[in-house]
């Protein structure tokens, strides 16, 4: 899957010591909308040059600094109401969740499932959306 190799590749560039995500945001069409990865605030220290203290703690404690893939993707992204599908090497957090679900994004494709993310996933669904894990075939 191309637009998957992307985000792949994508999530080599993350700056982030706790997990290295990439998103690739596609129209209905496949073409691609914008592309982001996880990574601390412009200006800011590199957390895998100066570790920010967030790796080590657990999920949803929100003390990493990494502004996460899909939210750099989407402030990146000219239309938010022409992404149709989301690809993401790690299935979107909460917060990223409900961020999305103020696009016309319709899918969500990737390949790890984040921890704690199956409210996520609920909220998702109950919109009448969907999700597709492939086959976790990092490189």
């Amino acid at each position: 899957m191309v637009m998957m190799g992307c985000a792949i590749a994508l999530s080599h560039r993350a700056t982030c010591m706790k997990r290295s995500v990439g998103c690739v945001l596609t129209d209905a069409r496949g073409h691609i909308l914008s592309t982001g990865y996880n990574g601390v605030a412009a200006g800011l220290p590199h957390c895998i040059d100066h570790g920010c203290g967030g790796e080590l703690a657990p999920v949803g404690s929100d003390t990493c600094q990494a502004v996460h893939a899909e939210i750099n993707a989407l402030i990146r992204c000219k239309d938010p109401e022409k992404i149709a599908v989301c690809y993401t090497t790690t299935f979107p957090c909460n917060s990223c969740m409900k961020t999305l679900l103020n696009t016309s994004c319709q899918t969500i494709v990737y390949m790890e499932d984040h921890p704690g993310g199956r409210h996520a996933r609920d909220r998702w669904l109950a919109a009448g959306r969907s999700v597709k894990m492939i086959e976790n075939d990092r490189k």
